[in-house]
């Protein structure tokens, strides 16, 4: 085939790679996930059912996402007797266990490596952090796909203080 005939399928392709992953949208039930965490626990996020859940996809090299978990960890610790659950799933690779582990003995809610989990149904993982809260019913208020990734006190208290307040 001469390289013109193959151009117009090259610029396809390459169109298809820019487009956004498919994910959840905000208002559909979440996914289940399930994960082993760091700490040797399950975390099933089918058995959060009366639970504001917060899922946090992040790595350890990501400075963002550790830029954000303080905020994460100082609302958790505020919240956590109100039924909020926070679950972050390291997107690290093997060789950077020490590292996830060495940033999560300073926050106390959970985490899991992305191998000791399965999140298949949440869709591609593309950016870093991803943040999706899912309210007491299981449906999805923030889909960490779309928008400012960024998760902050005033973003927390904003979408997931009336979360909690919905009993």
């Amino acid at each position: 085939m001469c390289a013109k005939r193959l151009l117009p399928l090259f610029a396809l392709c390459c169109s298809l790679v820019c487009l956004p992953a498919w994910a959840i949208d905000v208002g559909e039930h979440a996914p289940n996930l399930t994960a082993k965490t760091l700490d040797g626990e399950t975390f099933d996020l089918r058995k959060q059912a009366g639970q504001v859940v917060i899922v946090n996809f992040w790595a350890s090299w990501c400075e963002p996402c550790r830029a954000e978990m303080p905020a994460m960890e100082a609302y958790y610790q505020q919240h956590k007797g109100e039924g909020l659950k926070i679950i972050a799933i390291s997107m690290d690779e093997p060789e950077d266990d020490a590292m996830v582990h060495k940033v999560m003995a300073a926050y106390s809610y959970p985490a899991a490596l992305q191998r000791d989990a399965d999140f298949k149904e949440f869709g591609r993982v593309w950016r870093m952090p991803m943040t999706y809260v899912i309210d007491r019913q299981g449906v999805v208020r923030k889909d960490g796909s779309v928008g400012d990734p960024k998760i902050d006190r005033p973003l927390l208290d904003r979408l997931v203080n009336p979360l909690l307040a919905a009993h």
